[in-house]
């Protein structure tokens, strides 16, 4: 069980080592299970959590789009916009299309998907980076995935989850309310029986247990 007290506890104990290094680190959260085959579909974990505090840094948003869809992308503050003929010159050059990888969030038309999954899929979705189909205004989806995380199990042998859920820079107050939305998030797919421990930790810092 976990409750609100051991959780701020918690957080003020990690806040503690904040500043001690050259960059702002990032603080993460793990949350390990039990009882819970994630080798079974029914089972695995694949949730978009937005965090209600944002991520307390940049987040890079590129879009695969054409026409109106492109301008529109643009207007809407996306940082970068691809055109379809982007998707085959980016399927021959996997280490452009890594490093894209490494650095965006994906949105695109949906007309585009079924081209950048047999073009771009093996490389994209390996790194958990498919694009999103558009549906709805851009800014509103831009802003919503700058501060969304996503919580994806990955197999039976790995029954932990990891998640970045802000920076040592952000209030304790907030990073409880993020923590909070991901904690949520989870029980409403497993039983907090399921939940065998929480530590959170920043980049460089020991992990500290809730509770």
């Amino acid at each position: 069980m976990i409750d609100n007290k051991s959780l701020k506890a918690a957080i003020d104990e990690v806040l503690k080592g904040k500043g001690s290094k050259k960059f702002t680190q990032t603080v993460d959260l793990s949350i390990n299970f039990r009882g819970i085959d994630f080798s079974k579909p029914e089972n695995r974990l694949n949730l978009e959590v937005p965090l209600p505090k944002g991520r307390g840094k940049p987040v890079k948003v590129a879009v695969f789009a054409d026409g109106q869809g492109a301008t529109d992308a643009k207007k809407a503050g996306a940082d970068l916009v691809l055109g379809s003929d982007s998707i085959e010159k980016l399927a021959k050059n996997k280490l452009e299309l890594k490093k894209l990888a490494n650095e965006y969030t994906f949105l695109a038309e949906p007309k585009l998907m079924v081209n950048i999954g047999k073009s771009l899929g093996a490389v994209l979705g390996a790194k958990g980076k498919m694009p999103k189909p558009f549906v709805g205004k851009y800014d509103e989806l831009i802003n919503k995935m700058r501060r969304t995380v996503v919580l994806r199990s990955k197999g039976k042998y790995m029954p932990v989850i990891n998640v970045p859920i802000g920076t040592e820079n952000m209030s304790g107050e907030d990073l409880y309310e993020n923590i909070t939305a991901v904690l949520d998030a989870v029980k409403g797919k497993v039983s907090e029986s399921g939940i065998k421990n929480v530590y959170i930790k920043l980049t460089m810092g020991a992990p500290k247990k809730v509770g």
